[in-house]
């Protein structure tokens, strides 16, 4: 009995140690592969918010802990820029910045989009890149009836209403799925404060 336990354990480490080694290197050699698939939705999605961009350059990067403390202060802990980019025209002229960003407030967890923001603060509209909302409810959120309502806006804040929007800032809800409004709209006024982050030249 007791040899036979031994033999068992062996066999399951064996067994461990060899699933393992095989998810390693299936990680190793589907990970670029994947990163490169990442990037290059992000850009198409930098390149949905700002048609008119020729190119997109660097502006802030991935964990910038000076405007991580900036977007903390003004109330955005739950929502993380992960990067800017200045958008520009043939010529190189700034038309304004396309801003990648993550919201943790979503129904169903993380929601990442891009936003363009023209250089006198227009918005040009949302392109949404992950989600994992409610199907039939939150995931409604990747259509134009709702995120169409972010374009060509211009606005220091956006706010949610359940009751009809009637003013330039506010954004009907998405029906049944108000926690998801709230986490995208959320996450834009984070992009507009980073917006502004950048114009001051902080």
């Amino acid at each position: 009995m007791k040899n036979t336990i031994i033999k068992d354990t062996i066999i399951l480490t064996l067994i461990t140690l060899i699933a393992g080694g095989v998810l390693g290197l299936v990680y190793e050699i589907t990970k670029d592969p994947i990163a490169k698939q990442q990037e290059l939705a992000k850009q198409e999605a930098y390149k949905a918010v700002f048609e008119d961009a020729d190119t997109f350059e660097v502006c802030v990067e991935a964990e910038d802990a000076d405007l991580a403390a900036y977007l903390a202060g003004e109330g955005f802990e739950a929502q993380t820029v992960n990067e800017i980019m200045e958008a520009k025209d043939a010529s190189g002229e700034t038309l304004g910045y396309a801003i990648n960003l993550t919201t943790s407030e979503g129904y169903g967890g993380d929601i990442t989009f891009s936003m363009g923001v023209q250089a006198d603060g227009t918005l040009n509209g949302i392109s949404i890149l992950t989600i994992s909302e409610t199907a039939g409810l939150g995931m409604n959120a990747t259509k134009d009836e709702f995120k169409g309502q972010f374009k060509e806006k211009q606005a220091d804040a956006f706010e949610v209403t359940k009751t009809g929007a009637s003013k330039e800032n506010e954004i009907n809800a998405i029906s049944g799925a108000t926690i998801t409004s709230n986490a995208v709209t959320q996450g834009v006024n984070c992009g507009l404060k980073a917006f502004e982050y950048i114009k001051e030249g902080k």
